[in-house]
């Protein structure tokens, strides 16, 4: 098509304008959608110099309306809706209070205290078991004693934790004299 003949594919747009419309607001569910599509279509067709060979100039128009409007279509799903954007503005905020740090760090602290009293062979035990989430049958074969022993260090483990925890809960929780 001729420079010319663009001028003619623009005028046939606009003569066309009411019916593409028409068939856009049918086929998206907005005649303001709609609307935004055909100005995108006129702003390509204006910033356009020349145009190939165009045998049906109205089918020709009819593809570039509705290449646009799926364009949009795909730009938008990219987008969150307004229901998703008001979703994320109410999350809770789930970091730590300065009082729940340094509780954190204090039950921290006395973990590390009691883990400190265990002996070695145990220790080792449960922070493989519990902390590196090591099969009690590769501690044994590290440690060279048997699977049966690992399990029984890592009950008493257990055990003594447990026990020192509450002992430190009376201890923090008694009333001072």
């Amino acid at each position: 098509m001729t420079e010319t003949s663009l001028t003619a594919l623009r005028q046939l747009f606009l003569e066309r304008y009411d019916e593409f419309k028409s068939r856009l607001t049918q086929r998206l569910g907005s005649a303001d959608s709609a609307g935004d599509v055909l100005q995108d279509v006129w702003l390509r067709l204006a910033r356009k110099d020349a145009i190939g060979s165009v045998h049906n100039p109205g089918s020709y128009l009819l593809r570039i309306v509705l290449n646009v409007a799926e364009d949009r279509r795909r730009a938008e799903r990219r987008y969150l809706t307004a229901v998703e954007v008001e979703s994320l503005l109410h999350l809770a905020d789930e970091t730590p209070d300065p009082a729940r740090t340094v509780e954190a760090r204090s039950d921290l602290r006395a973990l590390s205290a009691v883990l400190a009293e265990l002996p070695v062979r145990r220790r080792v035990i449960l922070l493989a078991a519990r902390l590196d989430n090591m099969p009690r049958q590769e501690i044994a074969n590290r440690l060279g004693i048997s699977l049966r022993l690992v399990s029984k260090e890592l009950q008493l483990a257990h055990e003594y934790c447990v026990a020192r925890r509450l002992e430190m809960k009376d201890i923090s929780c008694a009333p001072d004299d």
